[in-house]
């Protein structure tokens, strides 16, 4: 996982750990520490984007971002998936579909890489 998350996981840990709560077996959790309910996500979800002012997105395009910036970053088509949950297939074809096409960094790096492996030896 990244620095990030870790960092806000282990916060969450002593957060409980100060107030004497159980450790959530579950992630995300409730605030009590239970798993969520698919309704109980959603109102969650709902309330903070629009805290956030964020529209026009649903959770689900949190995977698609994820997808796209390890793309972007140089992961493989296996790596993603090991990290989204996705079959390999899955990823190729998210990436084919919705977000590799409309990527300007990863065209720029790819030639990048072009323009490198180009270069006089």
């Amino acid at each position: 996982m990244g620095a990030p998350l870790r960092e806000a996981l282990q916060e969450a840990r002593d957060r409980y750990e100060a107030e004497g709560l159980p450790i959530p077996e579950t992630i995300p959790a409730t605030e009590r520490g239970s798993a969520w309910t698919e309704g109980g996500f959603r109102a969650s979800w709902r309330k903070a984007c629009i805290k956030a002012g964020v529209t026009g997105v649903t959770f689900h395009d949190l995977r698609g971002t994820a997808v796209t910036r390890l793309a972007v970053a140089g992961a493989t088509v296996p790596e993603i998936a090991t990290i989204t949950g996705h079959k390999l297939k899955e990823v190729g074809s998210i990436l084919d579909a919705h977000y590799m096409n409309r990527d300007r960094a990863l065209g720029e790096a790819a030639i990048r890489k072009l323009e490198a492996n180009d270069s006089p030896k």
